[in-house]
């Protein structure tokens, strides 16, 4: 599969480096209207996660100024879009206007209506979402654990995700722009819901505000389904002391399986790892290869490929459910 990434920020150099260990997808574009980053000079580029951007080495890549001309090479397979969210909607209609199928990286849109027309417009053969955390080893073993019935139904779920100060978006909290905390950062807790446990079908939140977003959150959902206990927490903690946190506690009918990472600002992290807790008192640790946080984008990549290659679409990738994910977030928004 060859691909061309549109936008080289945080989420583009990510992307691109999980190209470059793919067997499957190869990047051979991509466009920027940074006349440095077209040179190569990547090396603004920083996130809460992976390596910071490099010098690379653009000679054997088209490259552009503005998506157009990607949209006329027709060596390109799939347009990656890497975007700021709020200009998700309109590249991914120059995609489809042009016959281009698309990967868009989270959130499909800043807001619930708006993903699920473009959603429904693509549909899953034109347009794939990538919601990254089914595919990470400590959360994939929720989403097999469900799709196989190992431990029977899910049933309760607690969720909690947190970062600091999100300096490298200074639009963070513009809900025009990235939305704040929950369009940016629990959409990913709330498409792994849906995922496990349907759709909610309301929401009920308390949360310290800025912009008139909420900035840290707790949430409690109803299911039609009145046995189901879920719930989340996290956002945004005025320290630069904690870079990022995450993890669940998810009870499954016959098992309860524990997870959570903290990493600090002084490069030190604390681990508890995957723990399945059986009902009959066992517990179980297993191990997962590798910790790269890289490499789930390339299993990522590759489930592109087999969609392109193959026709085959993963649910991690459906964008109607990444649609939901959005009305998930959208549920919390203050009134």
């Amino acid at each position: 599969m060859r691909a061309g990434i549109v936008g080289v920020g945080f989420m583009g150099w990510i992307h691109y480096l999980a190209y470059q260990r793919s067997q499957n997808a190869e990047v051979v574009a991509f466009c920027s209207s940074n006349p440095a980053k077209r040179a190569g000079d990547w090396r603004s580029i920083q996130g809460n996660f992976g390596p910071p951007g490099e010098q690379i080495d653009v000679s054997g890549l088209s490259v552009y100024e503005s998506m157009e001309g990607m949209l006329a090479d027709e060596s390109i397979d799939v347009i990656d879009i890497c975007l700021p969210p709020a200009m998700h909607d309109q590249a991914i209609r120059a995609c489809l206007d042009a016959g281009k199928r698309c990967l868009c990286e989270k959130p499909l849109a800043l807001d619930a209506a708006t993903a699920a027309r473009v959603a429904s417009d693509a549909g899953p053969q034109s347009l794939a979402v990538a919601h990254i955390l089914p595919l990470i080893p400590e959360f994939k073993i929720l989403v097999d654990a469900a799709e196989d019935g190992r431990y029977g139904k899910p049933i309760t779920g607690r969720f909690k995700r947190t970062i600091g100060p999100p300096d490298w978006l200074p639009d963070f909290y513009d809900p025009a722009k990235v939305g704040g905390p929950l369009v940016d950062l629990h959409v990913h807790d709330a498409h792994l819901i849906r995922l496990l446990f349907g759709m909610p079908t309301a929401a009920h939140c308390v949360s310290r505000k800025k912009n008139g977003v909420p900035k840290f959150y707790e949430t409690v959902f109803d299911f039609a389904d009145d046995d189901k206990v879920v719930s989340c927490g996290g956002g945004v903690i005025d320290s630069p002391a904690r870079g990022f946190t995450h993890g669940y506690e998810v009870s499954f009918e016959q098992a309860t399986i524990q997870f959570e990472f903290a990493g600090y600002a002084d490069g030190s992290t604390a681990l508890i790892p995957v723990t399945i807790m059986h009902n009959d008192g066992r517990v179980e640790r297993p191990e997962f290869d590798g910790g790269d946080p890289v490499e789930a984008f390339v299993h990522e990549i590759d489930a592109v490929a087999r969609w392109i290659n193959q026709g085959e679409v993963s649910p991690f990738l459906d964008p109607k459910i990444a649609a939901d994910a959005l009305a998930i977030c959208e549920m919390q928004q203050p009134k």
